[in-house]
């Protein structure tokens, strides 16, 4: 009776199928088989709306089959209906408490809702049931790893994975453990094996489009995520990755076209638009620009965010942007966004009185705004510094209670005291504020003796790939640097000072005096660095950023990687200390005393001083002094120094990073005079002047 449906349904033949399903549903009404064989037709041609028409009709014939309630939750969860599916299959269990794959589902869900003690429950039931399936290994790696145990997970789902190595579910969890520990090849690896399982898994496809893109390739990302439009999947999402990896392989009007149609359906989304800009801007193309914001804007009048990429477009012109932003006045009056947008415009035309007044009323609206109050103070500071203070004193004392409120405010009081000529109130604040931090910094660590003796250099491999070490000592502007390699050259890595640095003895700072005592060697500190590499997605050529460096790495790298180049990013000395109690530093040392910090500074200044006198390694000594704060004359020289191309930056690039500018320490001499003089004499050795 049901054999000809059956047979068309492992056929792939839905129409046949939905044809005999329905005959058949005519012939029996009361069947509620035959109602479920027609929703599995319906579900196969893609009528979901039908499938779960079907499918209730057969539940009211058959109302206490857990089966019909478990194929009812799939085809809700196919829609994206989370809290009729958990209804289904908690009906499902009511009916059948041991309907093992049920419990599964629902632990995954409770997974996808962060609720794991409720997926961990579910588990221990299903573990009743179903001990030793893939699927119950998917659930205990996946609740590992929300948990942040990714060793754990990565050790149930590997394990599981060579017990069932063709398990879609367990084969998606474990590329997930894989990307958790950055093991970005494994995790293509084992995308690439699920997508050949499941040729239509969209998501698995779109994930390892991303996984390789991250792994630096952007036309292998192209392919996959093609792959995904030509199936019919074109969602916001995969429109707006495509669109940023055509971007990366120069496919620009294609980009521009799938990112205008992402913008049509999504005006809110900031990503999306400032993809556009950049691609209108590397376009050339104001016209085009013009025509997509002004559009959007018609169709939504009260978004901040268009008006501002719309006075973007004509922000070099004074007029036309005085016309944009009187637009946007009448639209949207009681935007911050148009305020900041006053300011700039006003500061642009010349008009300091005009400017003043909006960053006023703007820092007046966000108390709390780091961006509002510092753009009100740096105008009023160069009308009047003191005015500046005082309108800071003002906030220092709101701040109450709050003490990161309160250092903040006075780390800009510090800086309007500098603005006002007043250095010594100026570094007393600076001082204050290092000593409120003091318990959440880094001790500094011992630097082993500059012109010891070093290994001898190993010969070179003529075939090695290029490698850099890349260090800075705190006040140098190394974070500058990085910011303008980082995303932008692929071999660049500046993941030392991220969230899951590498674990090698090279981000230990116990590792120089353990070099120095015997207590390790210098080809087990290789031989750590190296294992690392294939988690930090490295290939090929490298810069490693390194949290600091000390000659007793010399041991290492002349024995080990002899063609390694050491980029060492330097300024005056005492402007070092300076910017350094100002700013802090990218890795955030304990200062101590200004004497003490002056003291640390010399000695790490010893070893670059030895490295450029003996020429132990290949060096390129990076000097800040001038470019500082200029993101594109810096870009210019570190690009020659490395001998590659970089792209010219923007030139607002370090506003969020200001450090004084070269000889700025003179004006401290007062307060700093003795730290300063410790570090004279190092100063004079790398070429600056003794006063």
């Amino acid at each position: 009776m049901y054999d000809s449906i059956l047979d068309a349904l492992r056929r792939g033949a839905p129409a046949e199928a939905l044809a005999a399903a329905r005959a058949l549903a005519t012939e029996r009404p009361d069947d509620a088989r035959a109602r479920e064989l027609m929703a599995q037709a319906q579900r196969m041609a893609g009528d979901t709306d039908g499938a779960l028409a079907s499918l209730d009709h057969a539940i009211t014939l058959q109302p206490d089959e857990a089966s019909l309630q478990f194929q009812r939750a799939a085809i809700l969860l196919a829609r994206r209906d989370i809290d009729g599916a958990t209804s289904a299959l908690g009906r499902t269990l009511e009916l059948d408490p041991n309907r093992y794959q049920a419990y599964i589902v629902q632990a995954e869900l409770a997974i996808g809702r962060g609720d794991l003690d409720e997926a961990e429950r579910l588990e221990k039931m299903a573990a009743r049931l179903g001990e030793g399936d893939p699927g119950l290994s998917a659930v205990r790696g996946m609740i590992a790893l929300r948990r942040g145990d990714r060793d754990r997970a990565l050790s149930i789902l590997s394990s599981a994975a060579e017990r069932n190595p063709d398990d879609p579910q367990l084969l998606n969890a474990l590329a997930f453990a894989y990307i958790a520990r950055d093991h970005l090849a494994f995790a293509e690896q084992t995308l690439l094996r699920l997508c050949d399982l499941v040729p239509g898994n969209t998501p698995a496809r779109r994930l390892l489009a991303d996984v390789v893109l991250r792994q630096g390739r952007p036309g292998d990302a192209s392919a996959h995520i093609e792959q995904v439009l030509a199936a019919g999947r074109a969602s916001t999402e995969h429109l707006r990755f495509a669109g940023g990896v055509d971007m990366q392989t120069g496919q620009m009007p294609r980009a521009t076209t799938r990112l205008k149609e992402v913008l049509a359906r999504t005006p809110d989304d900031r990503t999306t638009l400032d993809l556009l800009m950049r691609c209108w801007e590397l376009q050339d193309d104001r016209d085009d620009a013009r025509a997509t914001l002004e559009a959007a804007i018609a169709r939504s009048p009260r978004n901040a965010a268009l008006w501002d990429a719309r006075l973007g477009v004509d922000g070099h012109d004074g007029e036309a942007a005085l016309a944009v932003v009187e637009r946007w006045s009448q639209a949207m009056p009681e935007s911050p966004a148009l305020l900041q947008a006053r300011v700039r415009v006003a500061l642009a035309a010349g008009d300091a009185a005009a400017a003043e007044a909006a960053a006023r009323e703007l820092a007046g609206r966000l108390p709390n705004d780091p961006r509002a109050q510092t753009q009100y103070l740096d105008i009023l500071s160069a009308r009047d510094p003191q005015a500046s203070v005082a309108h800071l004193r003002t906030l220092e004392a709101a701040a109450g209670d709050d003490d990161n409120r309160r250092l903040q405010v006075q780390g800009w009081r510090a800086l309007a005291h500098d603005q006002a000529g007043e250095a010594a109130d100026a570094a007393r604040v600076w001082l204050d504020t290092h000593a409120a931090w003091a318990q959440r910094l880094m001790p500094l660590p011992l630097w082993s003796a500059p012109d010891a003796p070093r290994a001898p250099a190993a010969a070179v491999d003529p075939d090695a790939a290029r490698l850099v070490f890349m260090a800075g000592l705190p006040g140098a502007g190394h974070e500058q640097v990085g910011r303008l390699l980082d995303g932008v050259v692929s071999a660049f890595r500046a993941d030392r000072l991220g969230t899951n640095p590498p674990r090698d003895a090279l981000q230990n700072v116990h590792t120089v005096g353990r070099l120095v005592r015997g207590e390790t060697t210098a080809a087990d500190v290789h031989a750590e660095w190296r294992a690392q590499l294939p988690a930090r997605r490295i290939q090929g050529a490298l810069i490693d950023w390194l949290l600091w460096w000390d000659n007793a790495y010399l041991d290492i790298t002349r024995a080990h990687l002899p063609h390694a180049e050491l980029l060492m990013v330097v300024r005056d000395p005492r402007d070092m200390l300076l910017n350094w109690l100002a700013f802090g530093s990218p890795v955030p040392f304990r200062m101590g005393t200004p004497e003490e910090g002056a003291a640390w500074l010399a000695q790490g200044l010893e070893h670059i001083v030895v490295l450029a006198e003996q020429e132990l390694q290949p060096l390129l000594l990076l000097r800040t002094d001038e470019a500082g704060n200029d993101p594109r004359v810096l870009s210019a020289t570190l690009a020659q120094l490395l001998g590659v191309e970089l792209p010219v930056p923007p030139p607002q690039l370090f506003s969020d990073q200001y450090r004084f500018p070269a000889g700025n320490w003179r004006r401290y001499t007062g307060v700093l005079g003795a730290a300063f003089a410790m570090l004279t004499p190092v100063a004079v050795r790398l070429g600056y002047s003794e006063t």
